[in-house]
């Protein structure tokens, strides 16, 4: 890709962020609208689990093979592509008629999303070269997850107390839109020197893992165990298979040796410890401030400001702590803090009280706005700059399987502890396993992330580095003999 003066460089980013903001917002906005959709379609906690995973799940399946395809054929015009395919889902939801279409509609919109996020991230780490630019770079990127979680509850709130719940979806058009004329316009296409070729059976073991686990997690309050044993057993099945299968192709769609880098792996690990508390965090205090405590939804989204506000004003300083001391200090607060908000609602049933809310809410806040910055570059900054789709797209799948494995325990915890009693009187006690969940959730990127920023993490991954770029230049020279 040529080199960018400053100003094409900040427009491209502005480009590659309207996109997360419309994937990122329209979880918000979404999870606002649960109770509605539950009135409108005679919704079980399962279907509204299924609303939010349907997405989650199926960006999480394909965005590997998105940023691998991304970095083969070009990063544009994939991230072209799935502009296209983003918004015409979003057409189709505004339009579902039953929640069943609801659910089929939102995996279109995933589609499109998977050729977005990834690839975004793609194109802002080759257009980013110096290492602080890219961790402040990333900061921004960050920073917009802040927005669309301050926007989204208010947005969504709005939307639906004023037009319904299918309004929330028409924001995305003139969004999607925009960025799309933009990209055509302004991005310059780029490729990976070598990329990897198609990985299909790889592709369909990740679906069917994907799948088969969430589905076992989502349906468990609800069904036998004959009915749920299978379902776990493909998913078990398909995970050893994986393991045995991607090591041995020469080009897979998942590089099991990026996970020698103690770095990645931590980030792969707080990823998924990090978006699991925030999916579970959103599913438990949408449904507790509208159906518990009779909010609307628009004062139900101001409610959720106390977490948006500090996730948006901490996004960048932890980018600039990523650039200038590394990602230790950012992880250790992100953790801290998101650890200290579980134990309030857990211990204390910070829920039932309007200060102790507010004050779970914000520590919440914090910690997931600092934990961002550093997942991010620490997955890209230790692999070959050739393959940034892929280690991104990486992380990117580590978030959404995260947050899809977090409403689905979250939401079968609830849902068990519920059963057949009054629903509003219920739930304080029955959401009590789920903080604690989303307590250790925060313990872990506490721990993990204090294990992998250290001297020896960073010399892990110097060395997977270097086996790496010694391994494509084999490859190369063995082509060419």
């Amino acid at each position: 890709m040529p080199e960018l003066s400053h100003g094409r460089r900040m427009l491209v980013l502005a480009i590659c962020c309207m996109s997360l903001l419309i994937v990122s917002l329209d979880n918000t906005v979404l999870n606002v609208a649960l109770p509605s959709l539950q009135r409108e379609f005679d919704a079980s906690t399962s279907g509204l689990q299924w609303t939010i995973d349907a997405y989650t799940l199926v960006l999480a399946s394909l965005l590997m093979l998105a940023g691998s395809t991304a970095d083969r054929i070009g990063r544009r015009r994939v991230f072209m592509t799935g502009l296209v395919v983003f918004t015409a889902g979003s057409v189709l939801c505004s339009l579902a008629p039953d929640l069943n279409s609801l659910i089929v509609f939102r995996m279109v919109q995933a589609v499109g999303g998977s050729m977005l996020n990834p690839v975004a991230m793609s194109i802002i780490t080759n257009t980013f070269t110096d290492r602080r630019q890219r961790a402040r770079a990333i900061g921004v990127w960050g920073a917009v997850v802040g927005i669309s979680m301050a926007a989204g509850p208010l947005v969504g709130g709005l939307l639906v107390e004023s037009v319904g719940w299918r309004s929330i979806f028409w924001i995305n058009l003139p969004v999607g839109l925009a960025a799309l004329l933009l990209t055509w316009r302004f991005v310059p296409e780029s490729r990976a020197p070598k990329a990897r070729r198609p990985d299909p059976v790889g592709q369909v073991l990740v679906i069917v893992l994907f799948g088969s686990l969430t589905y076992a997690i989502i349906e468990a309050p609800h069904a036998s165990f004959p009915v749920l044993a299978p379902f776990a057993l493909v998913a078990l099945a398909a995970l050893v298979a994986l393991l045995r299968y991607e090591p041995r192709r020469p080009e897979p769609l998942i590089d099991l040796r990026f996970f020698r880098s103690a770095p990645f792996s931590g980030a792969t690990v707080i990823a998924v410890s990090a978006f699991a508390a925030l999916g579970g965090f959103l599913f438990l205090s949408t449904l507790y401030l509208q159906n518990v405590r009779g909010l609307s939804a628009w004062d139900a989204g101001l409610w959720m400001l106390p977490m948006a506000v500090p996730t948006f004003l901490c996004a960048p300083l932890s980018g600039r702590l990523v650039g200038s001391r590394g990602p230790r200090l950012p992880l250790l607060i992100a953790g801290g803090a998101m650890t200290v908000s579980g134990f309030l609602f857990a211990l204390f049933e910070a829920e039932t009280s309007n200060v102790t809310l507010f004050i779970g809410y914000v520590l919440f806040g914090v910690g997931f706005g600092f934990v961002n910055a550093p997942i991010t570059n620490t997955a890209v900054s230790g692999m070959p700059v050739a393959q940034a789709g892929v280690a991104s797209a990486v992380a990117s799948t580590s978030r959404q399987l995260g947050q899809a494995l977090g409403v689905a325990v979250i939401g079968a915890v609830l849902a068990a502890g519920v059963g057949s009693a009054p629903y509003a009187s219920a739930f304080v006690a029955a959401a009590r396993p789920g903080w604690w969940i989303l307590a250790v959730c925060g313990l872990v990127v506490l721990v993990v992330g204090l294990l992998t920023s250290g001297r020896w993490a960073h010399r892990t991954a110097e060395r997977t580095a270097e086996r790496l770029e010694t391994a494509e230049i084999r490859q190369e020279a063995g082509a060419h003999a």
